[in-house]
């Protein structure tokens, strides 16, 4: 860099000081002038430049440049004859404008490095890959978004030739040609799909400078369209598949204004397109309220509505259910059944129903809720006795589900796919029992059917029969029964000729037969051929921990009865279930159930306190007086009677719970230690099971 000494430190020399420092072009080593207050040696001394009142101890040769702006003639003179050959004398006006020169010339540069890095931004920030090539070839330009697409880092790609950067470009083509490719599909290296146009750089004069390529990558446009194309198909197979139903559909946007109609709707409600689309809903119905507005008001679906639709007022039933797509309502569908086809379908339905109450057996296993240790031991022995041919007994107080256990036998015994019969022994008059479950011939009595009839023996014949209430059978079938037990073939009423059978027998009571026996109204030899795998079916109240399961497989059975959307019980009349003793056992908890959703609001969704009706539950269940009666002995005191009492008391709760102490204090209203010490007091701790 050159050393230059400004001669005068005035407004002129201060100005070229303050150029020369800005432009740092040239280096100003001394600034002079005889005024040491001068403004430009005050600026100098800031600077940390030498200043002096004489020029000439500091002309030498160090000094390459003066610039002279005192303005004095004679000061310029004397200076151009003093100075060395080869330092440059410049005059003030000369130097500013060199100085202004150099000023304009950074302030060039700076533009331009700016203009730079706007062009470069602007390339970087575009979505668009952009490459640039010389006339031999070579990269000059590769913005960011050409990295992400091609894989290739820019300082890879700039300075080398564009073939050894993309093998697949078209650039060098387009270089002989000098023609524009718009819009050409073309697949890269890593498999991406792009969208190119490359154009040829042409100057004014036709001097061909190089080629420019602008890309788009269209990956996810191809996937887009491809989704747009399934989405396409998709409608029009839903479209096709709505107007192929035979049942009526009719779908509204969100405020209730009709959007789709099936011609299975025209053809029910007489209404076209034209008198629907665009229509409020109520545009159809001629009695009752529109369900697709409750349904936009409510966000709940309907079932099973009737009303009256179309000019004829035809009788439908309305299914409706709200449109949701992501939590936002988007309108709702409603499906239409014609009343007069559901009328024949239901006696059809109702016809099936008969047969198949009678032929098969509807649950399993599965459908049998229990974990308490009594109900698990129950549906061990019922599963074991599936598996063979013995006869069953199922013993159980009324409503705890006996009949379910046979359902459940049947259905995983070998004979499941052949004929499940139920009679229900109480519910047939004695004299028409035995005809039922025999048959009769032909004449047996008067208003015989001709050709007799078989009985259910006959009808269940391979397969199971499931003769309910067994403790009510006549003397007289009590007979017969045994004789199908034991020689398994029975005879007809009226006729002669034994009919050997294969049938299963499933049977159930509530009453305690060994009482029967004892009065004689029940035969003990039949008692031994029926009870030979009794199973013993828990009442409800010992095993109320399973209410709350029992709750929840009821109520999706009631809804589907009832037509209902009932979720389930509140935990405050769930606990009011668990307190109650349930004489009735679970038939009596479905009744409950079933009463409380009836009386329920459609928009009620769990069953509540108020629900309920009143539960009584009972305190104890108090002696007999013939019980106590017999008890009572006049040489003995009051103590030793209640203790005698106590003690039988006892004993029999142990047998009932097969010597389980924790359940039979709990029957009992005692603690376990209590028990304990009262087995102790009696001597029953020996006599007990254990």
């Amino acid at each position: 860099m050159q050393n230059v000494m400004i001669v005068g430190a005035g407004k002129g020399g201060t100005a070229i000081l303050k150029l020369l420092n800005e432009t740092e072009v040239l280096n100003v080593q001394v600034v002079i002038d005889r005024n040491f207050d001068a403004p430009g040696i005050v600026l100098a001394q800031s600077e940390g430049i030498k200043t002096g009142i004489d020029w000439k101890p500091y002309l030498n040769e160090q000094i390459d440049i003066i610039i002279e702006v005192t303005g004095n003639e004679h000061v310029f003179q004397e200076l151009r004859s003093t100075k060395d050959k080869k330092t440059v004398l410049i005059p003030g006006s000369v130097a500013f404008l060199l100085a202004k020169l150099l000023e304009e010339k950074e302030e060039l540069i700076v533009k331009h490095q700016n203009a730079s890095y706007q062009q470069e931004l602007i390339f970087n920030a575009t979505n668009d890959g952009m490459l640039v090539i010389d006339p031999k070839g070579i990269v000059i330009l590769f913005n960011r978004m050409a990295e992400e697409m091609t894989g290739v880092k820019r300082g890879q790609a700039i300075g080398k030739n564009v073939i050894d950067v993309i093998p697949e470009s078209r650039l060098p083509f387009i270089l002989e040609t000098r023609r524009i490719e718009k819009n050409q599909e073309m697949t890269l290296g890593n498999g991406r799909k792009i969208i190119t146009t490359r154009i040829p750089i042409i100057e004014e004069n036709g001097t061909l400078i190089g080629a420019f390529a602008v890309f788009k990558d269209i990956t996810e446009v191809v996937n887009l369209a491809e989704e747009i194309t399934d989405l396409k198909e998709i409608q029009t197979m839903l479209q096709a598949i709505i107007h192929s139903s035979d049942d009526a559909i009719s779908v509204v946007d969100e405020n209730g204004r009709g959007l789709l109609i099936n011609p299975a709707y025209t053809r029910l409600t007489g209404l076209t397109k034209e008198r629907v689309i665009g229509h409020p809903a109520t545009a159809d119905i001629s009695e009752g309220e529109s369900m697709h507005m409750k349904v936009l008001q409510t966000r709940r679906a309907v079932r099973g509505v009737p009303m009256r639709v179309g000019a004829n007022k035809r009788e439908v039933i309305v299914n409706v259910a709200p449109i949701i797509v992501e939590g936002k309502l988007k309108g709702s569908v409603g499906v239409i059944h014609d009343m007069s086809e559901i009328k024949s379908l239901n006696r059809e339905l109702n016809r099936a129903r008969q047969i198949i109450r009678t032929l098969e057996a509807k649950y399993t296993f599965e459908d049998i809720i229990g974990s308490s240790e009594e109900m698990t031991l129950a549906i061990e022995q019922a599963k074991l006795g599936a598996k063979t041919p013995a006869t069953v007994l199922l013993r159980g107080e009324s409503g705890t589900g006996k009949e379910l256990f046979a359902h459940a036998i049947h259905n995983a015994s070998d004979r499941k796919y052949n004929k499940f019969i139920r009679v229900n022994c109480a519910a047939i008059s004695e004299t028409l029992l035995e005809s039922e479950l025999f048959g009769y011939e032909e004449g047996a009595f008067s208003g015989a059917k001709r050709g007799g009839k078989r009985g259910f023996f006959e009808e269940a014949n391979n397969g199971s029969i499931f003769l309910d209430e067994i403790g009510e059978l006549s003397a007289n079938t009590q007979a017969k029964l045994l004789r199908v037990l034991q020689e398994n073939e029975i005879i007809r009423v009226g006729g002669t000729k034994p009919i050997p059978i294969n049938v299963r027998i499933i049977a159930a009571t509530h009453v305690n037969l060994e009482k029967g026996i004892a009065k004689g109204s029940f035969r003990e030899d039949l008692y031994y051929r029926l009870n030979r795998m009794p199973i013993h079916i828990p009442p409800l109240r010992n095993r109320k921990e399973e209410i709350p399961v029992l709750c929840e497989r009821l109520i999706q059975k009631i809804n589907r009865d009832y037509g209902r959307n009932v979720e389930g019980v509140a935990q405050a009349a769930l606990l009011k279930l668990m307190n109650y003793d349930w004489p009735g056992n679970v038939r009596e908890l479905e009744n409950i159930l079933g009463r409380a959703m009836i009386f329920m609001n459609y928009y009620e969704t769990l069953i509540n306190i108020h629900h309920l009706p009143e539960l009584r539950k009972k305190t104890g269940t108090e002696p007999q007086v013939s019980d106590v009666s017999e008890s009572i002995q006049q040489d003995r005191s009051l103590t030793a009677m209640v203790e005698e009492y106590e003690s039988e008391i006892i004993q029999q709760s142990l047998q009932r719970f097969n010597g389980n102490k924790t359940a039979a204090a709990k029957a009992l209203g005692l603690s376990v230690r209590n028990l304990y010490y009262k087995l102790e007091k009696y001597k029953l701790e020996n006599n007990s099971m254990q």
